[in-house]
């Protein structure tokens, strides 16, 4: 929930694995302790998908927000709490031991730290403030029916006329668009080119006319995710991020943020501490579960290593080969995790949706192979 930098310049601060100092953590403490209700708290241990329901979602936001607090890795210059790697890191797992409400939101996570990192001027001015109020939900229109993973092979048509251009076309499996007030998109712009040129990344409002939202139902009844269809929708040319054509770059540098943060250990140990009410609820609990969850627990720590060694860039590996590597061991530890709560708890309602409700993890974002191809090509192989 945090919408942190992923790759800084790497310093001399000792990592301390999310642990911050006593100071913090004793500030943390006391403002979770505080502000998080019995009933969120609750609505946070019901989420069984990216985002709580929208009420607590809402109720949490207005508290963070007043203690500046919502946008914890942006800078302070553009509202954000700037906080360090590791503050960050023990404020999600102080938040995930307290069950805090889950707040999946792309604004601050996403096109957030892209507008501040390539946006004008005159968008962080516009778009940054909206974010952090939570007057602007914002939703990724990426995916369409024939470019999934080859993201490449999009064919939404962006026609300019004047100072606008006319959007024709779909995206598909677009999270949370049902929500959002805005989306951020990559169109074709040039008719007959191909691939990654002739690309415009665009700042669209989803209330323009000729935008249709249908929601698509998961196997575990959820509808977080949609169809959004385009009929000759206008949208100015300079809601845009990047140059006319150019638009690849601006999504790379999108995709490398979002990859990086989409799966973040805070949501890891909520999934863990999920398995263990789902184990102590069936009474099943036995030395081969206990030898599993201590593996899970394991794990996670090890992931949390690695993220908070790759934000400070002592890694050595380039920014969309470390986003992979994040995005690939996350996602693949986060269905693991599930599997193992559903064994625990088979016939477990929250187990089996929570179940469900990952199964989508290693395909979003770019599959598990697509980011294994990536890490390939990082280390030299054809």
């Amino acid at each position: 929930m945090d919408g942190g930098f992923p790759f800084v310049q790497a310093d001399a601060r000792p990592l301390t694995c999310g642990r911050a100092d006593a100071a913090f953590r004793a500030e943390v403490d006391a403002f979770l302790d505080a502000g998080l209700t019995e009933d969120l708290r609750a609505a946070g241990r019901a989420t069984t998908g990216l985002k709580s329901e929208a009420w607590a979602c809402k109720a949490w936001r207005e508290k963070l927000a007043a203690r500046g607090w919502y946008a914890p890795s942006w800078p302070a210059e553009h509202g954000g709490a700037g906080w360090s790697t590791e503050q960050r890191l023990y404020f999600e797992n102080a938040s995930a031991a307290r069950d805090a409400p889950l707040l999946m939101n792309s604004g601050v996570r996403t096109i957030g730290p892209l507008i501040i990192e390539a946006g004008t001027p005159e968008q962080q001015a516009y778009y940054l403030p909206a974010i952090l109020r939570g007057a602007h939900e914002w939703c990724q229109g990426f995916s369409e029916p024939q470019a999934g993973s080859d993201l490449s092979a999009l064919s939404l048509h962006a026609e300019r006329d004047g100072d606008d251009f006319i959007l024709t076309g779909s995206k598909l499996w677009t999270s949370f668009a049902n929500y959002a007030t805005h989306m951020f998109l990559l169109a074709r712009c040039e008719p007959d080119s191909k691939g990654r040129d002739g690309l415009v990344f665009l700042l669209v409002e989803m209330g323009r006319p000729g935008i249709d939202v249908r929601p698509i139902r998961f196997i575990d009844g959820e509808e977080e995710t949609n169809e959004v269809f385009f009929d000759s929708v206008r949208t100015p040319a300079a809601d845009r991020i990047g140059e006319i054509g150019k638009g690849w770059k601006a999504a790379k540098q999108l995709m490398a943020i979002a990859r990086s943060n989409n799966t973040t250990t805070g949501l890891l140990r909520r999934a863990l501490r999920a398995a263990h009410r789902g184990a102590a609820e069936s009474g099943v609990i036995d030395a081969s579960l206990r030898m599993q969850l201590a593996d899970m627990a394991r794990r996670i720590d090890g992931f949390e290593a690695l993220e908070a060694h790759t934000a400070a860039g002592r890694i050595g590996v380039e920014a969309a080969p470390a986003s992979s590597v994040l995005k690939l061991l996350a996602t693949e530890l986060h269905q693991a995790i599930t599997e193992v709560a559903l064994e625990a708890a088979p016939n477990g309602d929250f187990a089996q949706a929570k179940y469900f409700a990952t199964r989508a993890a290693t395909i979003y974002s770019g599959t598990s192979e697509v980011h294994r191809n990536i890490l390939a090509h990082a280390i030299g192989c054809p």
